[in-house]
Formats: C-alpha cells, structure tokens, sequence
C-alpha cells in the first residue's frame, strides 16, 4: 500500500467501524429513554465520553494543550451539545430508525456549506451520487407517509444542520492547523460541548433515573463505544476525506440503523424503503470506486 493511500485507508475502516457502533446506537438511545430523561441520559454519556479521551491523550502522551477555542467552542456546541440534546430529544416521541434518518440530512447540509466555507465544489459524478443518494434517501424516510410527532421530525432535522455545521468547521480547522489531532480536537470540542449538556440537564425538568442493568449496559456502549471512541474515528474521516465524501458515506449508517431497528425494534422496512437502501448502497458504491480511482491516479 503506498504511503498516500494509507491515510485514506484508516478513514475508510473507521467509516465501517462507525456504521456498526452508531447504526446500532440509535436503537439502544431509543431503549435508554424509557429509564431517563433525555438530557440526563444525554450529559452522562458525554462525561464518560469526555473521560475516555482524555485518558487516551495521556496514555499516549499526547500533549494537553487546548485547540484554537473559537472554532473548539462552536464545534463543541453544535456537535455535542446541539446534536446529543437534539437527537435524544427527538427518540423520545420519534421512532429509532426514522429518527436516526431524519438526522440524518447531514450530508446533505454539509454539501452548501462546505462549498461556502472550505471551497468544496462537487464535481459532475459526486452531484450524480449526490441525486441518487438523495432520491434514496426520500424513498427510506417516506415523506408521503406520516413520519411521526411533528415537533420529532423538526428536532431531528435540526440535529443534522447542527451536525453539517460542526463536520465543515472541524474540516477548516484541519486544514488550517495541521498540527491538531482528531484526538486532541475531538476531546476538547467534547468537554466544552459536555459542559453545556450537564448545564442543559440541570436546568431542565425530567424524570429520575432508573438505574437498571439495561440503562447501565446502554449508558456505558454510549459513553465509551458511541461518545468516545466513534467520535475521533469521524474526526479521522473528516481529516482523510473531503467534507462531501464524509458526510455522503455516512448515509451508510442510517440504512444499517434501520436495519438494526427492523431486527430488534420490529420497526419494519416498506417497499419504498428496501429501494431507498438499493439507491443509497448504489450511489455509496459509486463514489467509493471514484475516490478509489482519484487516489490509484494521484498515486500513479
């Protein structure tokens, strides 16, 4: 393998890595909301997360130092803050797979701004996997048919906007401070983004926990698995990869949480949404052998 291809390697198992742990999350998020308020449920993950990677930093020695704050902050906010609460709040009334969906819209923000903010203009065959994977996209959520409680469907929505904005900010900062780790990025962006959600818990209404054996085994997949080490594993593909490719290949992960929610939730797939999947599989495995060969090419 050469040296060049290296790094986009790691990007590509960690994007399968993360299908598996985050598709399936959305339904043990789902199973948490029956012992805890969602903020609640949503701030203990993180202060587990945020616990892990720092860990990490020192056992590997990383230095602590801070990353530039103002884009740390902002990412903070709309990827853990903004995102987490949005999201959980969302499970409450909407149903795991069509939830994960909705939020889900990521890659399709993330197409605008990343064209505004780092240049990423979409080329002919990334505007075709775009349309495919959009039409994919319409036939899985279904819009015809009703998706669930409006206010769900809109908190959902807003947290792949949140989302959308803190992937094309955490690609700026890569590209302008090449020193920065996703390691080191993600640990700061999460213990800023934490301390708002641990303020949001407090401060808000919700019932006591329930601390059962299922609520603990969810909380800790959440917070070491899904918080932890997922979040550096995107980190990692937004660093590797163009903002439009990562936020395009991680529509994977709502057709495998649908999937999952099929298996486990008996949240069961339409017709129009078994050929949504075949068109977000198809435009998902055209862009992958495009990338593949831009990078046989520059190789070459």
């Amino acid at each position: 393998m050469s040296a060049t291809r290296a790094p986009e390697r790691a990007a590509w198992i960690g994007l399968l890595i993360l299908t598996i742990v985050w598709s399936l999350n959305w339904t043990v998020m789902k199973v948490a909301t029956r012992y805890s308020g969602p903020f609640t449920f949503s701030a203990e993950r993180y202060v587990i997360g945020t616990v892990v990677l720092f860990a990490l930093l020192a056992l590997r020695r990383n230095p602590l130092k801070p990353t530039p704050w103002w884009p740390t902050i902002l990412i903070g906010l709309t990827q853990t803050t903004a995102f987490q609460a949005l999201a959980q709040w969302a499970l409450v009334s909407g149903g795991a797979g069509k939830t994960a969906l909705l939020a889900y819209t990521m890659p399709f923000w993330v197409v605008p701004l990343a064209w505004w903010w780092v240049h990423e203009k979409p080329g002919p065959t990334r505007w075709l996997c775009i349309v495919i994977a959009a039409a994919g996209f319409i036939c899985v959520v279904e819009p015809w048919r009703p998706l669930g409680a409006p206010h769900s469907i809109m908190l959902a929505l807003l947290a792949g906007l949140a989302w959308a904005i803190a992937t094309v900010l955490s690609k700026r900062v890569f590209q302008r401070h090449p020193d920065v780790t996703p390691l080191r990025l993600t640990a700061w962006q999460m213990l800023i983004g934490t301390v708002g959600l641990v303020i949001l818990a407090l401060a808000t209404p919700q019932r006591p926990v329930d601390w059962t054996g299922t609520y603990i085994a969810a909380l800790l997949y959440n917070g070491l698995l899904s918080s932890g080490v997922c979040w550096v594993l995107w980190a990692l593909v937004v660093q590797r990869l163009s903002a439009n490719v990562a936020g395009l290949t991680s529509l994977a992960i709502p057709v495998a949480g649908v999937l999952f929610a099929w298996g486990l939730l008996k949240e069961t797939p339409s017709g129009a949404e078994w050929i949504g999947i075949v068109l977000i599989g198809t435009a998902l495995l055209a862009l992958n052998l495009r990338v593949r060969r831009n990078a046989a090419a520059s190789a070459g």
